[in-house]
């Protein structure tokens, strides 16, 4: 069948990679493009067979599957990937998903849900299990709590005024600061948000939720 979806696997243990393949027969739209063991034995094989899909144990000998994935997409490589996991952080829940994963799964899984996961994923949609989703909900907040921490609270000050339309003269008045004084707030407020004026720092303090 000329049009089935190529699939690389891969895991470092041999029966969940026996599983998976076995799964993969049993379906007529996939084909197994290629297993690997290791993480620089998937890239390689990802780089020759070039698949439609992957799907990647996280945690494998000598690269991650997320180096794996990276590594891929430097490449150009447009495999869209499959992550399975059996204990996974809400960082690395979040990292895998902003490097371009179309899905992470649990260990648990059953081969049948991996395949059918693989043919949602090849329609263009997001599988990401229950406990990832609740990870990822996790991490993001955590990030907006840090990212919001990073300004002291003169900062924000500072900020609200800029959302306001205040000039740092004005912004200076409001605080019975001197002007020089404010412009030093600003300018560690724009190396804190990574911009270089006021008009990106006050839609970077939106984008961050650090304005009302």
């Amino acid at each position: 069948m000329p049009d089935r979806l190529r699939v690389l696997i891969a895991d470092d243990h041999p029966l969940f990679l026996f599983a998976v393949a076995h799964a993969l027969k049993l379906r007529p739209e996939l084909a197994l493009a290629g297993q690997a063991q290791t993480g620089r034995e998937a890239i390689r094989l990802a780089l020759e067979t070039q698949p439609d899909l992957a799907v990647l144990d996280v945690q494998m000998p000598d690269l991650s599957g997320l180096d794996v994935l990276r590594r891929m997409t430097r490449a150009g490589l447009r495999t869209r990937v499959l992550f399975l996991s059996g204990q996974l952080s809400d960082a690395i829940a979040y990292e895998l998903v902003a490097a371009g994963a179309s899905g992470v799964l649990g260990k648990d899984a059953t081969p049948e849900q991996i395949a059918d996961a693989l043919m949602r994923i090849a329609a263009g949609e997001k599988v990401l299990a229950a406990g990832v989703q609740a990870a990822l909900a996790r991490e993001v907040r955590e990030r907006g709590h840090r990212e919001r921490a990073q300004l002291s609270p003169r900062e924000h000050e500072v900020l609200g005024f800029l959302a306001a339309g205040l000039t740092a003269p004005q912004i200076a008045v409001q605080l019975h600061l001197s002007p020089s004084t404010v412009k030093t707030h600003l300018k560690r407020l724009y190396e804190r948000l990574g911009v270089s004026d006021r008009a990106a720092a006050v839609a970077e303090g939106m984008r961050r939720g650090l304005i009302e």
